[in-house]
């Protein structure tokens, strides 16, 4: 079996995580899986076989660890799927950088926004181009409507 197909098996690859900081022993690993006894040995056994991990006895306990030989294959299969995605974040990182500089020079942009549109505000009825504070057409048919409605 590939080392690929050991490792599509998620309670192997999770077995793998718990013995990648240190030796565990089954009985230490069938505590922390949920997992039963015969169980988790089936799966140790499948990863000894793939050279994934090693095994010693102590006493009447087997102790398991991580070997990393076989990983450097997937380690070496997925490098250039890692450059590609460095790549790709570069990319992202330098779309941000720029959408960064852009955020810079709006302030000043919003701020003469504003400033436009407080002198608006601010300006007297008579200035706003027979205008009202909705933009609706103080004057023509629109007016004479509101008249005859006493909205005005």
């Amino acid at each position: 079996m590939s080392v690929y197909e050991v490792l599509a098996e998620p309670r192997r690859r999770e077995i793998l995580d718990l013995v990648r900081g240190g030796e565990r022993t089954v009985g230490e690993l069938v505590g922390l899986l949920g997992l039963r006894q015969p169980s988790v040995s089936k799966h140790l056994k499948v990863l000894r076989e793939a050279g994934l991990v090693a095994s010693r006895v102590d006493e009447q306990r087997r102790a398991y660890r991580l070997t990393a030989g076989p990983l450097r294959e997937l380690d070496d299969w997925l490098a250039p799927y890692r450059q590609a995605w460095s790549t790709s974040l570069d990319r992202l990182e330098q779309h941000l950088d720029e959408m960064a500089r852009d955020e810079l020079a709006r302030p000043e942009l919003a701020r003469d926004e504003l400033t436009r549109a407080e002198l608006a505000r601010d300006e007297p009825a008579g200035d706003q181009a027979g205008r009202d504070g909705t933009g609706r057409d103080q004057t023509g048919p629109d007016r004479m409507a509101r008249d005859e409605r006493g909205e005005v």
